[in-house]
């Protein structure tokens, strides 16, 4: 079988091995592929392995040697995956390999807005403490976690996880999902969108990206938020509408935002995320601890040899 991996680097950079995936078949692995490139470097392939570059109903119309696509990442929005079950294609992707490390994130964030641990080191280094008169001091307001109400805004594994972290921190938790919840996490309630915004002082949203819900994070919805607010972004960037955020953080109607996902990545420079007030951004980072990324591979790998074998698992429709 020859397989071909279009953007393998940001999954494996140089840190974890290949070579199961090779066992399975003639391997041509790019570290990055331009979308002019990708026609060419697949077009004789049988299986495809794609993190963002993007197979859509034209170019696959054109790949007549191809029988499996596997997307290294849960969300799989990069594949007309419609087009490729028309053509008897399979398509595949990684559901549940990066709970815990999104979860841990998420907290990452939470906990940089509540004590700005990384500024005061900085400030301590400058020689701040050194010169302080008091014994202690502190350039922006402390914030304790216990007793704060955290809202979740989708309840699938990374939502209970970060549901379950908040709860160790003493946190009440409510959440919203698209269906109905049959088994909850102990002390946690479902409810609406509406109230999520209005009653949390942390928002952390941890759901998919659909048609339905692109940019739902709007104006009004934000007005809703207490001026105290933090809202947490790790699904993905196209869920808010960032000019709204950035006017939102810019005339203090939320206290701040922490995105690890952005609408186009990497951003323009005019991205108004770049320059809004408290707005802490990573590049999209909460997939990627070394553990994560090797169930990533495993997974990757496991996928595939399903397919050869007759056994699929992990398929979308």
């Amino acid at each position: 079988m020859k397989i071909v991996v279009l953007d393998g680097f940001a999954l494996n950079p140089g840190d974890l091995s290949w070579k199961d995936l090779e066992k399975l078949g003639e391997c041509q692995i790019y570290e990055r592929t331009r979308p002019e490139e990708i026609h060419s470097r697949i077009e004789n392939a049988e299986a495809v392995i794609t993190n963002k570059a993007i197979l859509d109903e034209k170019l696959i119309d054109r790949l007549p040697k191809l029988k499996y696509i596997g997307v290294t990442a849960t969300g799989y929005n990069v594949v007309d995956v419609q087009a490729a079950v028309r053509k008897g294609i399979v398509v595949t992707n990684i559901p549940a390999y990066s709970t815990d490390s999104v979860a841990q994130l998420v907290f990452s964030h939470i906990l940089n807005v509540a004590n700005r641990v990384e500024m005061h080191a900085n400030s301590v280094k400058s020689g701040d403490w050194a010169t302080n008169p008091d014994f202690a001091f502190w350039r922006s307001p402390q914030m304790e976690l216990s007793g704060k109400t955290l809202g979740i805004v989708g309840f699938g594994r990374i939502g209970r996880k970060v549901a379950q972290i908040g709860l160790a921190f003493g946190m009440k938790v409510i959440f919203h999902n698209r269906s109905k919840v049959a088994d909850n996490v102990a002390e946690t309630r479902q409810t609406n969108l509406e109230e999520v915004f209005a009653e949390s002082d942390v928002v952390s949203i941890n759901c998919p990206l659909t048609a339905e819900n692109s940019e739902f994070v709007n104006e009004q919805l934000l007005r809703k938020m207490k001026p105290t607010a933090i809202l947490v972004n790790t699904g993905r960037g196209g869920l808010i509408n960032e000019a709204d955020l950035a006017n939102s953080l810019n005339s203090g109607i939320i206290a701040a935002a922490c995105l690890d996902v952005l609408s186009a990545e990497p951003p323009k420079p005019e991205n108004p995320m770049l320059s809004a007030q408290n707005c802490f951004i990573t590049p999209h980072i909460a997939w990627a601890t070394i553990e994560a990324r090797q169930r990533l591979m495993n997974i990757t790998v496991e996928n595939l040899h399903c397919f050869i074998s007759g056994k699929l698992q992990n398929v979308v429709k």
